[in-house]
């Protein structure tokens, strides 16, 4: 009787001690993780219409940006772009390559090979726990006459393979009373 109580003991020491690990392990993704993943996404649209610009393959940059920083194919993707009324939603990659790069026959004019030469972000908040993060604001695109467009956000991010990836793009215009 006295070996199994060890043996129990012993179990139940061993599921305590990995749980903590499990625990210790699982970090909460950092406010400068989401940062580093917006910088990405605004160098991102900057390289498209660079590459555009220079008559280079802008769609395989486009379609770079999209599967390394949307989940598209890992989970659901929740996208309304700032220029979209006809086709509010871009639920699957090719929408959002589409508004990104333009398609005859479509209200999409290629929102990323508009000449943008910097993305300024002001984040109102960002929210994060262990396997995903939130965040809101503004972020300013520079036009290729140096002018900024203020375009309101948000964005929501979840963890695939340790790396933050979009599931929630929301973009639209500051209302404007007229």
């Amino acid at each position: 009787m006295k070996n199994e109580l060890h043996l129990v003991l012993a179990a139940a020491s061993s599921l305590a001690f990995a749980a903590i690990a499990t625990s210790a392990a699982a970090q909460q993704i950092s406010e400068q993780a989401v940062i580093d993943a917006q910088n990405a996404w605004g160098a991102g649209i900057v390289a498209i219409a660079r590459t555009h610009a220079d008559g280079g393959d802008y769609a395989a940059r486009a379609t770079e940006h999209i599967n390394d920083l949307y989940a598209y194919g890992e989970t659901n993707v929740m996208f309304k772009p700032t220029m979209a009324a006809e086709d509010q939603f871009r639920e699957t990659f090719e929408e959002a390559l589409s508004y990104f790069i333009g398609q005859d026959g479509t209200e999409d004019k290629g929102f990323a090979i508009s000449g943008w030469t910097n993305v300024r972000w002001e984040n109102n908040g960002i929210y994060t726990n262990d396997a995903s993060a939130m965040a809101m604001g503004n972020y300013y695109f520079t036009g290729p006459d140096g002018n900024e467009t203020k375009v309101e956000y948000t964005f929501g991010y979840v963890l695939v393979g340790g790396d933050l990836k979009i599931n929630l793009h929301h973009s639209s215009l500051p209302y404007s009373p007229e």
